[in-house]
């Protein structure tokens, strides 16, 4: 067989097929299959986020522009239950005691999880064990916990204030007094919840190569200026995540507070998820606890928006 021969028969194509490209029908059909793998995984998950979510966040608008109570299906208001919030001092009083949990709840966590999590990077034995001891509490019930933080801060039988007697200390009302309840409250919530942030910023820190460390120490750079200029700008992005992550936390707040102080004492402690939770199962003017519920889905989204397109102008995204 000759060269020539040899070079024509490389240069012979497959005639193509009357729809396109040769193998045009089995690539279509091939993205076909994939497809439908990737929905039969895919589906199920859809199908319990419209039914949970989407259609639920629909029936509450509805509910919203009623005066519903649950039972029967109340009649239109329009936006009368909007307008009524600018007068409700209760509703006032849970976005001031919400914001507080947020104002304080946010750079305390993020500042103590960042400082554990630099303690725990370090090699020291049964590094383990300490690592377990400040994620407990985050995977505890907080139902649980609530109730056993009842109990340590009771005015009467509270194993704090038996210490503060022991030593000479008056007694505290805590949980019982509204100057000290929304305090006492938020500290319960950052032992809860910082144990997350520890994690995130320990992984992070992991994430940081060996030898930037190594070099930085070889150029004479001490720990603060370490911590500063390497450190920082290492976890700038995720200290922007936990912070939107506790600010959601912050704004579902409520199995803690409802075995704790209930919103007590005289509302000190009442939040806006708390506040929804009466008006629609306690009072059942669910209508008017929709209008709430809507308000802070509102309020928080605008919120978040904010936050993440600040967040991505300053650098804090990529």
């Amino acid at each position: 067989m000759s060269a020539a021969t040899v070079t024509r028969g490389a240069g012979r194509r497959a005639p193509a097929g009357p729809g396109g490209p040769p193998g045009g029908g089995r690539n279509v059909r091939r993205r076909l299959a994939d497809q439908a793998a990737a929905w039969s995984f895919a589906g199920p998950s859809t199908l319990l986020v419209l039914g949970f979510s989407l259609l639920p966040m629909g029936w509450a608008f509805r509910l919203s522009l009623t005066d519903s109570d649950l039972v029967s299906e109340g009649q239109g208001v329009g936006l009368a239950n909007y307008r009524t919030l600018a007068h409700d001092p209760v509703f006032w009083k849970s976005i001031r005691n919400t914001a507080e949990l947020v104002g304080l709840y946010i750079p305390v966590s993020l500042l103590l999880g960042l400082a554990v999590a630099l303690l725990l990077n370090k090699p020291i034995r049964g590094i383990g064990f300490y690592r377990a001891c400040f994620l407990v509490p985050f995977v505890a019930s907080a139902a649980a916990e609530g109730l056993l933080m009842a109990f340590v801060f009771d005015k009467d039988f509270g194993a704090v204030n038996g210490l503060l007697t022991r030593t000479g200390l008056p007694a505290q009302g805590f949980l019982d007094d509204p100057s000290q309840a929304m305090l006492v409250i938020t500290g319960i919530f950052i032992w809860t919840q910082f144990g997350f942030n520890v994690v995130i910023y320990l992984a992070a820190l992991q994430e940081i190569p060996r030898e930037v460390m190594e070099a930085a120490s070889i150029d004479g750079a001490g720990p603060w200026r370490t911590f500063r200029h390497i450190v920082v700008p290492s976890v700038r992005s995720i200290s922007l995540f936990l912070a939107v992550w506790g600010l959601i936390d912050c704004l579902q707040f409520f199995d803690l507070l409802l075995t704790t102080t209930k919103g007590g004492p005289v509302n000190s402690t009442i939040t806006i998820v708390y506040y929804v939770w009466q008006l629609a199962f306690e009072y059942f003017t669910a209508g008017y606890g929709a209008a709430v519920a809507y308000t802070l889905f509102a309020g928080s989204l605008a919120t978040i928006v904010i936050g993440l397109v600040f967040g991505r102008r300053k650098g804090f995204l990529l």
